[in-house]
């Protein structure tokens, strides 16, 4: 019993040290250039286009959608200048317009994954 109780003992200590070290984390680094993306959003698709230099975003423009005036279309803007502020795509949705807002950073993630393929 004492032998088991130790055995438990050792893999809880073990299970505890190993879920408190991680390790580095490997970190994406986009490469320069110009990518185009799409994505769904409430009204339609929506496309862009992703400028990278120097390992982040600097210019993302919205080439087409079919999101409405009032809510869809601010929503894409609001996002875009967010994306811009931090130079990255990991930015919160827009609340009150969640899919427009999950589209185009569907399409921002789309052009951005295009540098990996060939």
């Amino acid at each position: 019993m004492k032998k088991r109780r130790a055995v438990f003992g050792l893999c809880a200590a073990l299970v505890f040290i190993t879920g408190c070290f991680s390790g580095p984390k490997a970190e994406l680094r986009l490469r320069d250039g110009v990518y185009e993306g799409t994505g769904q959003g409430y009204r339609g698709k929506i496309r862009v286009r992703v400028l990278v230099r120097e390992a982040g975003i600097e210019d993302v423009e919205i080439l087409d959608n079919s999101e409405d005036e009032a809510v869809g279309g601010p929503a894409l803007e609001e996002l875009r200048e967010i994306v811009l502020e931090y130079g990255s795509p990991d930015v919160d949705i827009v609340s009150g317009a969640t899919v427009s807002s999950r589209g185009f950073l569907d399409a921002l993630e789309d052009a951005l994954n295009r540098q990996f393929s060939f």
